[in-house]
């Protein structure tokens, strides 16, 4: 209640306690023409009261009335009399003592109001347009705990192939068990992946992400994605390697068509459990997305997919499906742990299911550190079935994922990057190296049993180059390679290759970027075109341009 509100009150709630009729026997006039006298001779500190203590019930209340608007008098002996019953008459002196206070604050106040007149007016005339905005964003808002953020990316652009290596038995094995092509012996790589995959194309991929929070620390995610990737020059048979991070399209069975089909892509929730955990749990929910720490700052949206797993395609595989993980967070430090099974929505336990032998799973511990400057993490992941990477490799290094029956991986990942932008880099770097384990009774079983696989990436990119907000960047490494073979007297390692990209990112808007990229593969077939010592790259180019909104 205000101040005049309640000065009002109390003279009031006084006369419901007063006599209705007062006679002049009973009222000490004097008394009350003293106390109104003295009102004239204001005290200015409430320390002026030799009756009234800090341990008084009302002390801080009188205190105000004195020292904010100077409107308390006392008696001519330095008392203020607190427990001595108020008259309907002392009231009313009270208050007009107070009145006369308030009134030359008003005045004050109408100077001022007269002098900033046009900026009040100014003030008023946009608080009444801010008013009637936030009216109309509450009337027209489809959730009060969940927000839309949307992601669309146009990409257009080409792959051009040169050497004369041909297609060997081995590599017509390998390529059409694992893509379902039918390469011939003998004819060139150049040849059947121009056939393949050598139009320009325009494609796209659209994500929308809903972030609900119940309790304002919890994270309810719901993504639909689509795209129209599953035919485009980017990640088709022959040069799997050129498979771009965005290039999203919806697995939904051999043989079928899912192009421009939206989907739940994400489901998961994740909250916290006290002051250093947090929790996850979802029926679609993806590896990386319960990890406390990501081991780069190179960026995931930039070009090709090979640079986008910290170096480790194998530890950190980003298999989805349903699952749950906790991660624990004290400082710059953080230990997750996680399990997905890629067919846990599946009832029959030998094609899916939570811990069976169709689960295609993986189980992640990540250690880390992390802070704005500096990033390192170490991190195992066991996987078996499906939930074996099998992309981001040569052909035959993905042939070995595909047929072992269970891998052990480990990576090693870790970023800087300068305080403030000028001419060096972030600089991203990471390495994983996979041990596979198979049936070693088949010919197959004994090339991949025991078999090693190997991976690298730099990547660096500068902030603000040549204009403040645009970006430039540069990966280097090598795609998931076979580095020793289960059996050398069968099939001896041969299988290097490097992938290179340079991009350089043109933030239009703060919504709109434009980014054209070059990128280049020395050996996109690894071991496969090198028998007779004959070269098979793949150059490409493209235009991305991504809409956040």
């Amino acid at each position: 209640m205000k101040l005049f509100q309640q000065l009002l009150v109390a003279p009031a709630a006084l006369g419901l306690l007063a006599p209705v009729a007062v006679s002049a026997a009973e009222l000490n006039l004097n008394g009350v023409n003293q106390y109104a006298a003295d009102s004239q001779e204001q005290v200015t500190s409430i320390t002026q009261f030799s009756d009234v203590r800090p341990t008084d019930w009302a002390y801080q209340a009188l205190s105000n009335l004195i020292e904010r608007y100077g409107c308390v008098a006392g008696y001519p002996n330095g008392t203020f009399k607190g427990g001595q019953a108020m008259t309907r008459y002392e009231a009313a002196a009270l208050l007009n003592a107070c009145l006369d206070r308030i009134s030359e604050v008003t005045d004050e106040l109408k100077k001022l109001m007269a002098e900033f007149e046009k900026e009040l007016a100014v003030l008023r005339g946009r608080v009444d347009g801010l008013e009637a905005k936030v009216g109309e964003l509450e009337a027209n808002q489809f959730s009060t705990t969940t927000k839309l953020k949307g992601i669309a990316t146009f990409v257009i652009g080409a792959n051009s192939y040169g050497g004369s290596a041909q297609v060997t038995p081995l590599g017509a094995t390998v390529n059409n068990a694992l893509f379902g092509t039918a390469l011939v012996p003998g004819s060139e790589f150049a040849d059947n992946a121009r056939a393949l995959q050598g139009a320009t194309a325009f494609n796209y991929d659209v994500r929308l992400n809903f972030d609900t929070s119940f309790t304002g620390k919890d994270l309810l995610r719901t993504t639909l994605r689509a795209g129209n990737f599953a035919d485009s020059p980017f990640g088709q048979p022959v040069v799997g390697l050129n498979a771009l991070e965005v290039g999203f399209e919806e697995s939904c069975g051999a043989g079928a068509d899912c192009g421009d089909v939206v989907a739940i892509n994400r489901l998961f929730y994740q909250f916290p459990i006290g002051s250093n955990f947090t929790a996850t749990i979802g029926g679609r929910v993806r590896q990386d997305d319960m990890l406390a720490l990501w081991p780069s700052v190179y960026p995931a949206d930039t070009v090709l997919d090979v640079f986008t797993y910290a170096g480790a395609p194998g530890t950190y595989s980003l298999n989805l499906g349903a699952g749950g993980g906790l991660w624990w967070k004290s400082g710059n430090w953080s230990i997750s742990a996680n399990y997905v099974a890629a067919n846990g929505d599946v009832g029959n336990p030998s094609e899916g299911g939570i811990g069976t032998s169709g689960s295609s799973e993986t189980g992640t511990v990540q250690l880390g550190y992390g802070s704005s400057n500096f990033g390192l993490a170490v991190a195992y992941t066991y996987s078996n079935g499906a939930g074996i990477y099998t992309g981001n490799g040569t052909p035959l290094a993905a042939f070995g994922f595909a047929n072992s029956e269970s891998v052990n991986s480990v990576g090693i990942s870790g970023y800087w990057q300068p305080t403030n932008a000028g001419w060096f880099p972030s600089i991203s770097a990471g390495w994983g190296i996979n041990s596979h384990n198979a049936d070693d009774s088949t010919f197959v079983g004994e090339i991949v049993d025991g078999a090693t696989t190997q991976s690298w990436y730099v990547g660096l990119q500068w902030a603000d180059a040549f204009i403040k907000g645009n970006s430039l960047g540069m990966g280097v490494g090598q795609a998931t390679f076979l580095t020793n073979s289960g059996n050398d007297s069968n099939l001896e390692a041969n299988d290097g290759n490097y992938a290179w990209e340079w991009w350089y990112k043109f933030q239009v808007t703060d919504n709109i970027s434009v980014t054209p990229a070059l990128y280049y593969l020395s050996a996109p077939q690894g071991q496969l075109q090198k028998s007779d010592n004959d070269s098979f790259s793949n150059f490409g180019g493209l235009v991305k341009t991504t809409f956040r909104f």
